[in-house]
């Protein structure tokens, strides 16, 4: 005992402690042998030695890996816990940590998935395309025109957007690059040719220039005025990395956004009814104009 204290430079109390987590917390086979007076590791395997567990974290790096497995459990519909599994079950065994009180985390943190789709039961085979870089063979249904084709792919990335998940690929038929909501794979065959590379910069030009999922390179910019009320929420929210705003002397607010297909656009202005009002380009004033007059009517029909 008095080795012990000195070597560690700590008191008894303290060093009690410190054995009580090694066998508690770190399960480790130690033992207090009458014999000697004194601790030893019990005889494992007629070793005689124990290795402790590689990864040491603080209790700021605890807490951070418990936000992390709240946040497998619920993006995507659970989905990357379940392909995370193994990992997850060694994050439950980390987080068990009672003076941190980690175990309360999943009580304590809610990260809901509104409006979600699930991934789709070909997300695996298209994770594993996108991650092996190998080419893959696709029967793509889609929702906006209903109908069904059949591609073969270069798998580039996958991204999760507005609780969906998409993959960004280059079209080996079309030679551009395209994007498809994984939902909507039907038949997807792994093919053996390694898949076209292409560069992060021209992804990143194609998939983030404009606004929304749709890809393709910004040629519009939509100029939209908040009405005050709204405006206090609109100026902290980011639409586009690339957008512009300005409050104005009557407390609206003005927002420019750059984008190439209105679709995703028109519904995230429409949410903002009678609060906003589309300045210009002048063909998207006229898309929001036909929509909202489409729902009138609707209403005045029935």
């Amino acid at each position: 005992m008095e080795e012990l204290t000195a070597r560690l430079e700590c008191s008894k109390p303290t060093l009690y402690r410190a054995i009580n987590v090694l066998k508690d917390t770190l399960h480790a086979p130690v033992v207090f042998d009458p014999d000697v007076g004194g601790f030893r590791y019990a005889d494992a395997q007629g070793s005689g030695a124990f290795e402790l567990p590689g990864l040491w974290f603080t209790p700021a790096e605890l807490q951070a890996l418990a936000v992390m497995q709240r946040l497998l459990k619920d993006v995507g519909g659970g989905l990357l816990y379940e392909h995370l599994g193994p990992l997850s079950k060694r994050l439950d065994e980390l987080t068990r940590h009672q003076r941190l009180n980690l175990g309360e985390a999943a009580n304590r943190l809610r990260f809901p998935a509104i409006a979600s789709r699930a991934p789709g039961a070909l997300f695996q085979a298209v994770a594993a395309a996108t991650l092996q870089r190998k080419q893959i063979w696709i029967e793509y249904h889609a929702r906006g025109s209903d109908k069904r084709s059949e591609r073969t792919v270069s798998p580039q990335r996958i991204t999760h957007y507005r609780e969906s998940w998409y993959l960004d690929a280059w079209d080996e038929d079309k030679a551009a690059l395209r994007c498809f909501a994984i939902d909507r794979i039907s038949r997807a065959t792994p093919l053996e040719q390694a898949a076209s590379d292409v560069a992060s910069g021209e992804l990143d030009a194609h998939y983030a220039s404009a606004y929304g999922i749709f890809g393709g390179q910004a040629d519009k910019t939509a100029v939209l005025r908040f009405t005050p009320e709204p405006a206090r929420w609109v100026a902290d929210e980011v639409w586009h990395p690339e957008q512009r705003g300005k409050h104005l002397n009557d407390s609206s607010y003005e927002l420019r956004i750059p984008y190439r297909d209105p679709r995703e656009l028109v519904m995230d202005i429409l949410r903002h009814g009678p609060h906003v009002f589309v300045i210009e380009p002048q063909t998207l004033v006229d898309e929001v104009q036909c929509q909202m007059a489409s729902a009138l009517h609707r209403y005045d029909k029935t």
